[in-house]
C-alpha cells in the first residue's frame, strides 16, 4: 500500500520547487483530521482551483467520508465523469461537441486522445487503477432543487419541527428560526431586517411557537396560520395593533401567488431535505451528495443555501462529538453568501458552522476566485488554506488579510513577506497551502483528478446522469388507505362500567358532511421485559396493540394487531353525531378481558423479539430504535478512529525491527563490499604474478620460487573468493530477514485496514426472546376507533 493511499490521508498533489519551477517527487498528503477546522481555497479562473477541490472530494470519498457539495456553477456533476477503463466511448459521451472541429479531427479520435490523456496524467500521478475502480463505486447523487433534471427536493420538510437537541438550545433555536424565515422572505423578495422588519418577527413569533410546541408545519398549514396566528399578543402589543388582518392578509396572498406559481412547483414533491440520508445510503456506506443550484434565480438560491445550511447545523446537532473527520460540506463558489458588508440569510448559519462544526467532525471547505467578497474575519475559523493564482494586487492583499487573521486565531506564526513573494510567483496548478497546523507554509502541484473535468455540465446532461436512478430516491406515492363495507350504523352501544371504553382521537376532523362511524377494537398496553447479560442488555419495552374488528372476535385476535411503541391518544367520549358499528357479544362482557389479557401475554412471548445490532470489532450494541444503517452511521468515527491507532500500533510495532533490520543490512553491504573488494585485488596480483612465471618460463629463467609464489597466489585468491561469497550469503539472507518484515508489516497493516474498514466492519443481528415471567400485562380495554364513510359505503379509517 502506498504512503498516498493509506486512511486518513489526502493526496493533493505533489511539493513544487519555485525556483527551479518543477514538481518534486515528494507527495504532499493532508492530514483529513485538519479538515475538521475547515478549509478556504481561493483562485483565479483558469488556476486550476476545481482540479483541486475536486481532488479533495475524491480522496474524502475514497476514505468513507461523505460530503454535500453546493454548485453554483455546475461544475461539480464533473465527480460523476470517472470511466476506470478510460474508453473513448465513455469520453465521447461527454466531451464538448465544438471542441474537436475546433482542433480539425473526429470526435472519435479526439475522445481517445482525452481517454489517453486522463489515463496518462493519473499514472504521472501515482494514482493507481484500484484508486480510481473505488472511486467509481462511490454512490453519487446531483439533486437540482426545483427541477426535475436531476433528483428534486422538497422544501416542505424544512418546516418541521428541529430535533429535541436544537430545541433544547435557545439561541442554536434562534438562529435556525432567523435564517429560515430570512430565506423564505428573500424567495417573496421582501429585504426584511430581522430586528426591524415585521414581517420577519411576525414570521419568527409564528414559525417559534409551532417548533417550541413539538409542531410541524406544512407549506399550507404555515399559510393557514399566517390568517389565523395561534397567539394574541407579539412582545406586548396586540396582534392586530402589531400587524393588522389586512396587512397579514397582503403577505398571505403573496406568499400563496408564489406557491402556486409553475416555476415553484418543482420545490414541493421530490426526496426530503434530509441530511443523513444525504450522506448515507441505506447501507450504511458513504455517498457524495451534489446539490446543483445553477438553474436557480439569484433569490432561490439565497433561499435553498439558507435552508440547507440551517440543516446541516440541526444535523450536526445530534451527532456525538468527534476529533476525526465524520463529513464534509463544501461550497464551490461561496461569492456573495458570505460578504464582508452586509448580512444575507446565508451568512448566519454558514459562519455558526465554521464557529461549532468542528467538534462534531464536520468539515467546511469554502472555494471562491473573488477573494474581495469574502469576510476574512468570519474565515479565520478556517485552519487550512490553500491560495491558487490570484488575479490582482488587491486580491493578494485580501488573501494575506485573512491569512494573518487565520494564523491569529490559531497563535501560530505569519511571514508576510514571504507569502506575499510566494503568492507572486504560482502558476497554474500550483497552489500555497497554509495550514496552521504545520510549522510552515507548502507549495505544490495538484494530482490529476480522477474525475473527466469537461466543465459546467447542462440540465440535460444531468437528467441523463440521473434517469437511471431516478426511481430510487424518489419513492412512489401510492393510495394506502384501507376500505371496508358498511355495517349496520347504530347509536353507541351500551357497554357495562368495568369494562374500560376509550374513544381514539382521529388523525383528522371532519369538514364535509361525511359521516364518522366508531368500530370496535382492542387496545392492549404491556411492558416486555429484554435481558441478555453477556452484551449488557436490560431494558423493558413498552408496547401497544391496537386490533380492528371487523366480523366478529378471531380465535386469536393479537395476530392481527397493529403494533406502537405509545398507544393512540384516546379520550373519555366520542365526537357528536358519530355513528357505531355492532359491537361484538363477547366485548360486552367484562370477563372476556382478562382472557384476552392472557392471550396477550402468551402471544408477546411467541412473537415479540428484541432485535439489536452488534460490532464485536468495537464491542457495542444498537438501540432498539436504530436500524443498520444509523447503527453503522454512529460507529463508523469509532471504527476509523480504533482503525488509525491499531495501524498506529503495527507501524510502531515493526519500527524498530525494520530499523535494526536495515542496519544489519548496511553491516553485511559494508562487509560483503571490503571482501569482495579485497578478493579482486588478490585476482589482480595473481594474474601479475602468472604473467611474470609465464615470461620467465618463455625466456628460460623459470624457477621453483617463482612457481611456488605463483601457486600460493592462487591458494589465498580462492580463500579470498571463498570469503567474499560467505559476505555475499549473509547479505542476502539480511535482506531476506529486511523484506519479511516488511512485508508481515504490510499484511498486517491490510488485514488492519480490512478488519476495521469503515463501510464493511461486521455486525451481526442479535435477537433476544423475553421470559414469559417477565411480561406486564398493563390493560386491556376497548377501544373505538374513528372513520369516514365515504362514497360507496366505504369505511376509511381516521386512526
Amino acid at each position: 500500500m502506498a504512503d498516498h493511499e493509506k486512511l486518513g490521508s489526502f493526496y493533493l498533489g505533489n511539493h513544487y520547487d519555485m525556483a527551479a519551477g518543477i514538481a518534486l517527487d515528494s507527495k504532499l498528503l493532508y492530514d483529513s483530521r485538519d479538515l475538521t477546522t475547515h478549509a478556504v481555497c481561493v483562485g483565479m479562473t483558469g488556476s486550476g482551483k476545481t482540479g483541486l477541490c475536486l481532488s479533495l472530494l475524491e480522496d474524502a470519498l475514497l476514505d468513507g467520508v461523505p460530503a454535500i457539495a453546493i454548485d453554483p456553477k455546475g461544475d461539480l456533476g464533473n465527480l460523476l465523469l470517472v470511466d476506470p477503463q478510460f474508453t473513448a466511448e465513455f469520453y465521447a459521451e461527454w466531451i464538448d461537441p465544438g471542441e474537436p472541429a475546433r482542433k480539425g479531427i473526429a470526435p472519435n479520435e479526439y475522445a481517445a486522445q482525452v481517454a489517453d490523456k486522463w489515463k496518462a496524467g493519473l499514472a504521472a500521478s501515482g494514482v493507481s487503477d484500484d484508486s480510481i475502480a473505488r472511486y467509481a463505486a462511490v454512490e453519487k447523487v446531483i439533486y437540482t432543487p426545483g427541477s426535475t433534471a436531476g433528483i428534486p427536493l422538497s422544501v416542505l420538510k424544512s418546516f418541521d419541527a428541529p430535533p429535541p437537541e436544537l430545541l433544547g438550545d435557545a439561541e442554536a433555536l434562534g438562529d435556525r428560526i432567523s435564517s429560515t424565515v430570512s430565506g423564505l422572505l428573500t424567495l417573496m423578495s421582501i429585504d426584511a431586517d430581522p430586528v426591524q422588519s415585521r414581517e420577519h418577527i411576525f414570521l419568527s413569533t409564528l414559525l417559534g411557537t409551532a417548533w417550541r410546541a413539538g409542531r410541524s408545519l406544512t407549506l399550507a398549514e404555515f399559510i393557514r396560520e399566517m390568517q389565523n396566528p395561534p397567539f394574541q399578543k407579539v412582545g406586548i402589543l396586540d396582534l392586530d395593533t402589531f400587524f393588522p388582518a389586512s396587512e397579514r392578509t397582503k403577505l398571505t396572498l403573496k406568499l400563496n401567488n408564489l406557491l402556486a406559481s409553475p416555476t415553484f412547483s418543482g420545490w414541493i414533491e421530490g426526496a426530503p431535505l434530509d441530511i443523513a440520508k444525504m450522506l448515507y445510503g441505506d447501507n450504511g456506506k458513504p455517498r457524495l451528495a451534489i446539490l446543483s443550484i445553477a438553474h436557480l434565480s439569484d433569490s432561490e438560491r439565497m433561499f435553498f443555501v439558507t435552508l440547507l445550511l440551517s440543516e446541516v447545523l440541526a444535523w450536526i446537532r445530534t451527532q456525538p462529538g468527534t476529533s476525526s473527520l465524520r463529513a464534509l460540506l463544501y461550497m464551490d463558489e461561496v461569492f456573495g453568501y458570505f460578504p464582508p458588508l452586509g448580512n444575507p440569510p446565508s451568512k448566519t448559519p454558514m459562519l455558526t458552522l465554521l464557529k461549532q462544526a468542528r467538534a462534531y467532525g464536520l468539515g467546511c471547505v469554502l472555494a471562491t476566485q473573488n477573494p474581495v467578497d469574502l469576510d476574512y474575519k468570519g474565515l479565520s475559523n478556517a485552519g487550512t488554506w490553500m491560495l491558487g493564482r490570484l488575479q490582482t494586487e488587491r486580491d493578494k492583499m485580501r488573501v494575506i488579510e485573512g491569512l494573518e487573521g487565520a494564523a491569529s486565531q490559531a497563535g501560530s506564526g505569519f511571514d508576510k513577506k514571504q507569502l506575499e513573494a510566494t503568492l507572486a510567483g504560482l502558476g497554474s496548478r500550483v497552489f500555497l497551502m497554509n495550514n496552521v497546523h504545520q510549522p510552515q507554509p507548502e507549495v505544490f502541484m495538484t494530482r490529476w483528478a480522477m474525475s473527466y473535468l469537461r466543465g459546467p455540465l447542462t440540465r440535460t446532461q444531468i437528467k441523463r446522469l440521473m434517469d437511471p436512478v431516478r426511481d430510487k430516491y424518489l419513492a412512489p406515492t401510492t393510495d394506502e388507505s384501507p376500505t371496508a363495507t358498511a355495517t349496520g350504523a347504530s347509536s353507541r352501544p351500551i357497554v357495562p362500567g368495568d369494562v374500560v371504553e376509550l374513544f381514539a382521537e382521529p388523525i383528522e376532523r371532519s369538514n364535509t358532511s361525511d359521516t364518522i362511524e366508531y368500530r370496535p377494537g382492542l387496545l392492549g398496553e404491556a411492558k416486555v421485559h429484554f435481558e441478555k447479560a453477556s452484551l449488557g442488555v436490560d431494558c423493558w419495552k413498552p408496547l401497544a396493540l391496537v386490533v380492528t374488528i371487523h366480523d366478529g372476535l378471531a380465535s386469536d385476535a393479537w395476530s392481527d394487531a397493529m403494533v406502537y411503541d405509545t398507544p393512540p391518544k384516546c379520550d373519555d367520549s366520542p365526537l357528536r353525531d358519530s355513528q357505531f358499528a355492532t359491537l361484538p357479544s363477547v366485548l360486552a362482557n367484562s370477563k372476556s378481558y382478562k382472557s384476552l389479557a392472557r392471550d396477550l401475554a402468551d402471544y408477546l412471548y411467541r412473537e415479540q423479539r428484541l432485535k439489536l445490532w452488534y460490532a464485536p470489532i468495537v464491542e457495542k450494541i444498537s438501540t432498539d430504535k436504530e436500524s443498520e444503517s444509523d447503527f453503522r452511521t454512529r460507529l463508523k468515527p469509532e471504527v476509523i478512529a480504533k482503525q488509525q491507532l491499531t495501524a498506529e500500533e503495527v507501524e510502531k510495532e515493526f519500527s524498530k525491527k525494520i530499523d535494526d533490520a536495515d542496519r544489519n543490512v548496511q553491516k553485511a553491504q559494508s562487509y560483503y563490499d571490503e571482501q569482495n573488494s579485497q578478493f579482486w585485488a588478490r585476482i589482480a596480483g595473481v594474474l601479475g604474478k602468472l604473467l611474470d612465471l609465464v615470461l620467465a618460463i618463455a625466456g628460460g629463467k623459470a624457477t621453483s620460487r617463482r612457481t611456488s609464489s605463483s601457486t600460493s597466489a592462487a591458494r589465498q585468491a580462492a580463500t579470498e573468493r571463498s570469503q567474499a561469497t560467505r559476505a555475499k550469503q549473509k547479505l542476502d539472507e539480511a535482506e531476506e530477514i529486511r523484506d519479511a518484515l516488511k512485508q508481515e508489516r504490510d499484511n498486517r497493516l491490510g488485514q488492519v485496514k480490512e478488519m476495521y474498514s469503515a463501510d464493511f466492519f461486521t455486525v451481526r443481528q442479535e435477537e433476544i426472546a423475553p421470559k414469559k415471567s417477565d411480561i406486564d400485562v398493563d390493560r386491556v380495554a376497548l377501544v373505538w376507533l374513528p372513520g369516514r364513510l365515504v362514497e360507496g359505503g366505504r369505511w376509511m379509517p381516521l386512526y
